[in-house]
C-alpha cells in the first residue's frame, strides 16, 4: 500500500467546509484510513461477481397510469388571484 499525501484543505474547499487545524489533521488520519481500506478491497478478487447497482433488488411502488376525468377549468380557477381567459394571471418577472 502506497502512502498517499491527501491535501486536506482543497478536499473542505471543495466541501465548502470551514475546518481548524486540528480538524484538518483529524480528518488527514481519517481518510488515510479509508484509502487504506479502499487499497485493501482493490486486492480482491472479484472477476466472478456480477455488478450490481444495489445488493437487494428494488421494486417501486408505484399505481398503474390510468385515465380519469381531469379538475374542470372553474373549479381550477375559482381561487385564482388573478385569471383571464381560462388562465392564470402572474405577475411579470422577466424583463
Amino acid at each position: 500500500m502506497a502512502a498517499v499525501e491527501i491535501d486536506v484543505k482543497y478536499v473542505a474547499h471543495l466541501a465548502r467546509l470551514a475546518l481548524s487545524p486540528a480538524e484538518e489533521q483529524k480528518i488527514g488520519g481519517q481518510l488515510a484510513q479509508i484509502l487504506g481500506y479502499i487499497e485493501k478491497l482493490n486486492e480482491l478478487d472479484v472477476s466472478g461477481v456480477e455488478p450490481t447497482a444495489h445488493a437487494v433488488p428494488l421494486v417501486n411502488v408505484t399505481r398503474p397510469d390510468e385515465i380519469r376525468p381531469s379538475l374542470p377549468i372553474e373549479e381550477a380557477l375559482r381561487n385564482a388571484p388573478a385569471k383571464a381567459n381560462g388562465l392564470f394571471l402572474v405577475p411579470k418577472i422577466v424583463e
